[in-house]
């Protein structure tokens, strides 16, 4: 797609190393998509409702005729947006995310929500700490928080979401604020909110 900007996709959803919804998470240009599975039709609901159209295998001629129609009158039609929600809407059963996809430049990070330490708000981007390492993503921290399991991950503070596992020890900071020290030893601060948050899941 970076070499040759596509105007239309043909995208299957059960792929061996990213799935469908993660390559929609990837598109960061005008791009019309058509789904072309085996997925069962009840969880493409959320294709009909955000105006994807998609082909269940096995698919007539008149059908594929049929989507390409629908593809054309989208062309020119911004849906960036449009694809990031049916990527989110069209999970099936609404499971929580198991790994975030980064894109950086040409490259890829796939990382699984279970090697995070914390995720932290930069405006309209997110740094995740995972292993030592850092990573920008272009996406809200409360768009992160509401995909991650809410039993492992918690928002201790307004710009702070942490893996509960990673929490060494709570300290008092100040009066109504604490810290919470990780088992690596950074620190992080708890917000009285974020506090409260993290002694119902303790």
């Amino acid at each position: 797609m970076a070499e040759h900007e596509p105007d239309l996709i043909f995208l299957d959803i059960q792929m061996p190393k990213l799935d469908g919804f993660e390559v929609l998470e990837l598109i960061d240009r005008d791009v019309a998509v058509i789904f072309v599975t085996a997925y069962d039709e009840h969880a493409l609901r959320a294709f009909e409702i955000h105006a994807v159209d998609y082909l269940l295998k096995p698919f007539r001629p008149e059908r594929l005729a049929e989507a390409i129609a629908h593809a054309r009158e989208r062309l020119g039609r911004p849906n960036v947006e449009t694809l990031r929600k049916v990527a989110a809407d069209a999970r099936p059963e609404r499971k929580s995310l198991e790994r975030i996809l980064v894109k950086d430049q040409a490259r890829v990070h796939v990382i699984p929500v279970e090697l995070l330490d914390y995720v932290e708000a930069l405006d309209d981007y997110v740094c995740i700490h995972a292993e030592g390492k850092k990573f920008l993503k272009a996406q809200t921290l409360g768009e992160l928080e509401e995909a991650l399991d809410g039993e492992r991950f918690v928002r201790i503070h307004r710009s702070t979401i942490l893996n509960i596992e990673r929490l060494a020890r709570l300290e008092l900071y100040a009066k109504d604020s604490r810290v919470a020290i990780l088992k690596d030893g950074r620190e992080l601060a708890v917000s009285r909110a974020g506090y409260a948050r993290l002694k119902e899941l303790m």
